[in-house]
């Protein structure tokens, strides 16, 4: 077909992965793109800043070739730039506060993949210095992180893991956590960007996690939250899932402990350190920067609804997580 060169690079293993998992076929990948970019007149409200062929079809891959729910995910993700422009004023990794967020390892980055050849992103919550981070910052590092990774054709068909260690999160620096800023980060996540998630893996969390977590399940999708494995300090039922060669010791892996600075040295190259190692240059998102002025003028962002279970959270007793209930997803009892 004249359209292959969208799948150029990708190994013939993962053409024959996107074909089953995906539904891809590289004979009518150019209709499949082309009816998505159609859809566009019909959001004159959105500014689609991006439209050519590479981009829509990290939509189509992240939602299996489904046109509608692809171009749905297109309109979402451009919409949440829209609603929350300051976010992405300055996207990119030598923006102070993202440089910090990375510098501090929000998010840590392996350099293997899963056998399943997902990339492994890693956050370890207690070293969020809260006087340091704004969690705004860490979640625009983490996007940004994602939008570079995302360019990456295999990780578009094979997507990611999540690991979060809550080990050592203090209540207070808990209590920062909002549903506000937490439906902020599961909007920019879940509804808003073009990644297949294969699974959000809780690590070492205390009650007060358990219960926000069972705030914020509302918010979830039920595809997100058959994927959100909850596993204590059971290591055994995250190695299940996720091979021990591939995991840091932290979590009971055979490789070395993660060092914080790995993905920032990446992303920033010399602007990380005086080294004058070759790394690739700061990414710079060009299709996030300019929001033209009047768009600006129409779109505020909504306010957010504060919800009143927040009260309620406090009052949550300490839920005694037998070892059974930890090896399995959270899923909500409907």
């Amino acid at each position: 077909a004249e359209m292959t060169h969208l799948q150029a690079g990708l190994s013939p293993e993962t053409i024959e992965k996107a074909r089953l998992e995906l539904n891809e076929n590289p004979d009518i990948l150019h209709q499949d793109i082309q009816q998505v970019r159609d859809m566009i007149i019909t959001r004159p409200d959105i500014g689609f800043l991006r439209t050519d062929d590479a981009f829509i079809l990290r939509f189509l891959r992240a939602r299996k070739f489904h046109q509608t729910e692809a171009f749905r995910l297109l309109a979402q993700y451009f919409q949440y730039r829209q609603l929350n422009l300051d976010m992405f004023k300055n996207f990119k990794a030598d923006d102070p506060g993202i440089k910090r967020a990375l510098t501090d390892g929000f998010p840590g980055v392996l350099e293997n993949r899963d056998h399943c050849g997902r990339k492994i992103l890693l956050l370890f919550a207690a070293n969020w210095d809260q006087s340091r981070n704004s969690f705004i910052d860490i979640l625009r590092a983490i996007l940004l992180s994602l939008e570079v990774l995302i360019e990456d054709q295999e990780l578009q068909i094979n997507g990611f893991i999540l690991i979060i260690d809550w080990s050592n999160f203090s209540f207070k620096q808990a209590s920062k956590l909002t549903p506000s800023i937490l439906k902020l980060a599961i909007e920019g996540l879940q509804d808003s960007f073009p990644a297949r998630f294969g699974g959000v893996h809780f690590v070492n969390q205390p009650w007060y996690i358990h219960a926000l977590y069972t705030l914020i399940k509302p918010f979830l999708k039920d595809k997100t939250r058959k994927r959100i494995f909850l596993h204590g300090n059971n290591l055994n039922s995250l190695h299940q899932l996720i091979h021990p060669e591939c995991l840091p010791s932290e979590f009971g892996g055979t490789l070395p402990p993660y060092d914080m600075g790995t993905w920032a040295r990446t992303l920033l190259g010399p602007d990380y350190s005086d080294e004058n190692e070759y790394t690739h240059t700061s990414y710079n998102a060009m299709h996030v920067k300019h929001a033209s002025s009047n768009l600006e003028r129409e779109v505020s962002p909504k306010p957010m609804k504060r919800s009143q279970s927040v009260v309620e959270a406090g009052t949550l007793k300490h839920e005694d997580q037998g070892e059974s209930e930890n090896t399995q997803p959270l899923l909500a009892l409907d």
